[in-house]
Formats: C-alpha cells, structure tokens, sequence
C-alpha cells in the first residue's frame, strides 16, 4: 500500500475515512496486515503529509492506532493521553488536523481495562495523576446515574470507560468552534468507539 497523497486524501468523504479505519481493524483482528513498504512510504511522505483521520486515544501500550487500524506512515494522526482525555493541547492538535492538515474523521477511543479509568473510579490521587483523573469524573457520574453498582465494580468500570468516549465528543464540539462548525458543514464528523484488549476489535458507536 502506498502513503496517502492529497488527491487521495481529498477524494474522502468523513464516512469513507471511517471505513478505511474498519477495515483496517478488521484486517487487524484476523492478522492479514497490509504490505506496506515503511521505507518506501518514508519517501513518499517526505515532502508532505495527508493524514485522513486524527485518533485520540489513550496512552496504553496496547492501543496504538496505527497497529490496531492497520495504517501506515502518514496515514493518521495519534494523539495520545492517560484515558482519552480532552485539554487545550489536544483540542489544538485535532483543530490543526482538520482545519489546515485536511483529516476528515476525528475518532475518541477509548479501550477497555483502563488504568486511568479504573484509577478515577477508585478516587486515586498521587501527583499530577489527581488532575487528568478529575476530567474522568463526569463520565463517572453519569455512569453513577444509571446504576447503583459499586464503582469499583468491573462493569461499572467498563461503562465509565464507554462515557468517557462520549464525554470527550461532546467536551470537543463544545470547546472548538473549528471542529463543530466542520462537522455541521460536513467535512468532517466526530465519532467515538472502544477497544477490546482482550480481542483487538474495535466497536464504533454508530453501530
């Protein structure tokens, strides 16, 4: 396969980049990864970059998105953070992606067995660790809304973790006019989806 080109990347549509990320998972769960050429991708995007896609995701070692969506150099932005959290930092990167780099999908994914999900649930505070865990803390109380579950309950975890997605989709369309107003024209559009660790396959949320 070859690094994507501007031609390429503008011929996408928002839902067309999606697809080529759930495909990617897909080739990903059955282990029949792509042939790609890394070095020969190295020069192809050495004058340039056309990214379709920026992925926030979290820092796990696990969850890195260019494996798990079986893309190449070039092909996707990651950024990542302790449970897939929103700040201004990240809010700039995604702006920068969309508005003046052309990705045409922004995806918040979340995975299962977070640490830093788990740790919010358990109250942790140590450090700087205190402050990233806080932004946790609405997807908690909504999860808390919709059970009576112990919150250190594994399935109330997993549930937290799933919140978490949509509170960081909603958190990004209320904090970037760049990337609300994108989404409202069409050109891009937000989603959000989870990891499973346990078997690498990857849900979207518009399933």
């Amino acid at each position: 396969m070859r690094a994507h080109t501007k031609a390429t990347q503008d011929s996408l549509s928002p839902e067309a980049a999606m697809s080529i990320l759930k495909e990617g998972n897909e080739r990903f769960v059955r282990n029949l990864r792509s042939n790609r050429n890394l070095l020969q991708m190295v020069n192809e995007t050495r004058d340039g970059q056309w990214p379709f896609a920026v992925v926030l995701s979290c820092i796990d070692s696990r969850t890195s998105a260019e494996l798990i969506f079986d893309q190449g150099l070039g092909d996707i932005f990651s950024a990542r953070v302790a449970g897939n959290v929103v700040n201004e930092d990240i809010l700039g990167s995604m702006e920068y992606a969309v508005k003046y780099a052309g990705s045409k999908l922004v995806l918040v994914l979340g995975h299962t067995k977070c640490g830093a999900v788990t740790s919010a649930c358990k109250k942790v505070k140590d450090g700087n660790i205190t402050a990233l865990l806080h932004k946790i803390k609405p997807a908690i109380e909504r999860a808390s809304k919709e059970s009576d579950s112990a919150t250190d309950d594994p399935r109330f975890i997993e549930r937290v973790a799933e919140l978490n997605v949509f509170e960081a989709m909603e958190e990004i369309r209320e904090r970037s006019t760049i990337i609300s107003g994108l989404e409202k024209e069409g050109k891009i559009k937000v989603v959000g989806a989870v990891y499973d660790v346990e078997t690498g396959l990857v849900s979207f949320f518009d399933e």
